[in-house]
């Protein structure tokens, strides 16, 4: 199943307190679980300005369809290619 990668602006992201990260979690679960099982969030990452996420999905439009559904923004949606870490370069 292929994995993206989403950007999404959301301007003062890094200063969220805990309690705003659960409510957009939990927001985007519910969202999850009426899409079906063929759409998984795996992780995300925090930044200043903005949060990237990892999912898991058949298309790109079933991701855009879970940040419409929960009023995301997804202002990039990227398909992983490949993957790289350290050990790439032992090949």
């Amino acid at each position: 199943m292929p994995k993206y990668v989403i950007e999404r602006e959301l301007p003062g992201a890094g200063t969220l307190s805990q309690d705003d990260l659960r409510g957009i979690s939990q927001k985007s679960r519910a969202v999850l679980e009426e899409l079906g099982p063929q759409i998984q969030w795996v992780e995300s990452y925090v930044t200043d300005d903005k949060i990237y996420c990892v999912y898991i999905a058949p298309n790109a439009d079933l991701i855009r369809q879970h940040a419409e559904k929960g009023g995301f923004p997804a202002n990039s949606v990227s398909a992983v290619r490949s993957t790289i870490n350290p050990t790439t370069a032992e090949g």
